[in-house]
């Protein structure tokens, strides 16, 4: 997990006592794709709009506004990314392909 985020951009939410309540990364090559990853908020912060607020956060900075495209995977956030990332469904999903590997 450290490397991972040592080679994502990392956005932390935090309370005014400074604890971190909310996380995301984007992993990316900083030219043209990134992938939005790993968001959370903690359930005892949700519904205050935080997680519309670093959404927003996200897509308007400067590192991924530059990116051709940003994708995140979800399971059930479809709407606050399409409200708030401006992000629509796969164009062409017949076109993506994965691989994943087990770990040993």
């Amino acid at each position: 997990m450290r490397r991972s985020i040592e080679n994502s951009l990392c956005f932390g939410l935090y309370d005014p006592a400074g604890m971190q309540v909310g996380f995301a990364r984007v992993i990316t090559d900083c030219a043209t794709f990134g992938w939005l990853c790993d968001v959370f908020i903690l359930d005892a912060h949700k519904g205050k709009g935080l997680g519309k607020w670093l959404v927003q956060t996200i897509v308007s900075s400067p590192d991924i506004r530059a990116l051709k495209r940003i994708q995140p995977a979800t399971r059930d956030a479809h709407e606050l990314y399409s409200r708030y990332g401006g992000f629509t469904p796969l164009a062409a999903p017949e076109r993506w392909m994965v691989r994943v590997q087990e770990r040993t």
